[in-house]
C-alpha cells in the first residue's frame, strides 16, 4: 500500500488518545476508535506512521497490532484470554527441567529458579517444578490466585503479556515482564535458554538465527508497550 497521509500528530480525547492522520482520527483493524490510555502510547503509535516511507510496511506496526487487538478482541472477551493464559501456567517452560544430573539443569536452576520463586512469592501460589516430561497439573488453588490476579489487568495489559507469555512459552516471564525494572533481555535470555544450549552445542543456522532475533524484537516491544501505559 501506498502512503496515504503527510501528517501524523496525537490529540487528547475525552477517554484518553488517538493518532491523527492529516486530522482524521484512526480507527482499529476492526473498526473501532483506536483510543489507548496514555500520550505515551499514543506517541508510541504515531511514531510507527510517521516512520513509513512511500510503500508502507505492515510487519513494522507492532504497537498498532497489539493496541488494535486489546480494544477489539480483548476488551469484549477478556475471560477467554484469561483462561488462555493460565494455559501456559499449565505448560509453563520454567517448570520442565532436564534431570539434576545434567550440566543443562543447573543452568536452569540459575536463570530459571529466581523468576519461578519470585512469582510465587508475589502472587502466593506454589507452582510444581518437573524434571522430565512428564505432567503434573498445577492446584486448583494456584490456578484461582492466578487467575484473579490476570483479572485485574486491563486489556491493553493483557493483550501486551499474551505477546510476552506466548513467545516466552511462559506465564512466569510474561509476569515478570510486568514488573517495573525487569530486564527484557534477560527475561529474553531465560526464555530461550534451551534453544541457545542446543545452538551453542550442535551449531547456529543463520535462519533460525533471525526467527530467534525477531521474536525477540516482538517481545521487548510488548514490554514497551506496557511502560507506555
Amino acid at each position: 500500500m501506498k502512503r496515504f497521509y503527510k501528517d501524523v500528530s496525537t490529540a487528547r480525547t475525552g477517554e484518553g488518545w488517538q493518532v491523527m492522520l492529516d486530522a482524521r482520527p484512526l480507527k482499529t483493524q476492526g473498526g473501532k476508535a483506536q483510543i489507548v490510555p496514555s500520550e505515551d502510547l499514543a506517541e508510541k503509535l504515531a511514531e510507527e506512521w510517521r516512520s513509513q516511507g512511500e510503500t508502507i510496511d505492515p510487519a513494522a506496526f507492532r504497537y498498532r497490532d497489539m493496541a488494535d487487538y486489546a480494544l477489539d478482541v480483548v476488551a469484549s472477551d477478556r475471560a477467554s484470554l484469561v483462561d488462555k493464559l493460565l494455559g501456559y501456567a499449565e505448560t509453563d517452560t520454567l517448570c520442565f527441567r532436564a534431570d539434576p544430573e545434567e550440566p543443562l539443569y543447573r543452568r536452569q536452576q540459575e536463570l530459571w529458579e529466581p523468576i519461578v520463586a519470585g512469582l510465587e512469592a508475589r502472587e502466593g501460589v506454589t507452582l510444581h517444578r518437573i524434571s522430565g516430561i512428564l505432567h503434573r497439573p498445577q492446584t486448583e488453588e494456584t490456578r484461582q490466585r492466578l487467575a484473579a490476579r490476570l483479572e485485574q489487568l486491563d486489556p491493553f495489559t493483557l493483550a501486551a503479556l499474551e505477546q510476552t507469555a506466548s513467545l516466552a512459552a511462559s506465564l512466569c516471564i510474561g509476569l515478570e515482564a510486568l514488573q517495573a525494572g525487569a530486564d527484557g533481555d534477560a527475561l529474553w535470555a531465560a526464555a530461550n535458554l534451551e534453544e541457545e544450549w542446543q545452538a551453542d552445542l550442535w551449531g547456529r543456522d543463520e535462519e533460525a538465527e533471525a526467527r530467534r532475533a525477531k521474536r525477540k524484537g516482538d517481545f521487548l516491544a510488548a514490554m514497551e508497550f506496557v511502560r507506555a501505559l
